[in-house]
């Protein structure tokens, strides 16, 4: 989990720490690295009018380069231009570098729709680590399962979301957990079709867009496919850090027609 520092319009520094990361993930022996949501030039900045990319691009090149020269995946976040619109994108990249998978934020906030389109996709891959399946954020909040079950429903044994997760200026982590959330969306997701679940947020302050002033706290969070916590990021603005984890993974309990009655059994009354 890179839980990496982001600054706001910052492309070239942003992308050194990226890469940086992925070196260090090799190092431990790492063979999947998940970094945050918009990595480039940071989630809502304004500055992503201008300096947004297409995907493929320079950036996704460098990463890609990163990737193949580490023989290590990774899944990134990153802002992308599409012909007239932008996207809270991101991709993973196999270890010979090559693109896997490419969402693009489908819970978008209301206050981030001036600036991101809605997304217009999902996908799982088979990997030699599992079946893994990507969205991003806020695709994961409790309000917004559906995105997490249409992914296990796909095959996914992994879910990985690189994140943003931002707070007041003066939020107290002790006094008030950042962790509630996202803890019971990711139990959740385990509880019912037992997959894992890793979400990956930057540190750092936010300097600009409509949540100018608040911060982002890491508390980058993996959980394994029984609902235990396996892992989590410290909670500061400042907490950049590579943490790394061992995820188990399990064969999908039920496929297609299988999946309803097997989620009637655990007690789920949604469709």
């Amino acid at each position: 989990m890179g839980q990496m520092r982001v600054e706001g319009g910052a492309p070239e520094e942003n992308l050194a720490r990226a890469v940086e990361m992925i070196r260090d993930a090799t190092c431990q022996h790492c063979e999947i690295i998940v970094l945050p949501e918009c990595l480039d030039v940071g989630w809502t900045d304004p500055s992503a009018r201008d300096l947004a990319e297409p995907i493929p691009g320079t950036r996704t090149e460098l990463l890609s380069q990163a990737a193949r020269d580490h023989g290590i995946h990774v899944a990134a976040g990153l802002t992308e231009r599409a012909t007239d619109n932008l996207f809270n994108a991101a991709v993973l990249f196999g270890p010979s570098g090559e693109i896997l998978l490419h969402h693009r934020k489908i819970n978008t906030l209301d206050i981030a729709r001036d600036l991101y389109a809605v997304g217009d996709r999902l996908g799982v891959v088979v990997t030699p680590l599992g079946t893994i399946g990507l969205n991003i954020c806020a695709d994961n909040f409790p309000d917004s399962l559906a995105i997490g079950h249409v992914l296990a429903r796909m095959g996914a044994q992994i879910i990985v979301a690189p994140s943003a997760w931002a707070v007041e200026s003066d939020h107290d982590t002790e006094r008030t957990p950042c962790r509630t959330s996202w803890v019971t969306s990711f139990r959740e997701l385990a509880r019912l079709y037992g997959i894992a679940i890793v979400g990956v947020s930057n540190v750092g302050w936010i300097t600009g867009g409509p949540w100018k002033g608040r911060k982002c706290i890491g508390y980058s969070l993996a959980v394994g496919p029984d609902g235990a916590i396996l892992a989590e990021g410290k909670c500061d603005v400042d907490a950049e850090e590579l943490v790394v984890v061992d995820v188990p993974l399990r064969r999908p309990a039920a496929v297609g027609t299988d999946i309803a009655p097997m989620l009637r059994a655990k007690g789920y009354e949604g469709p």
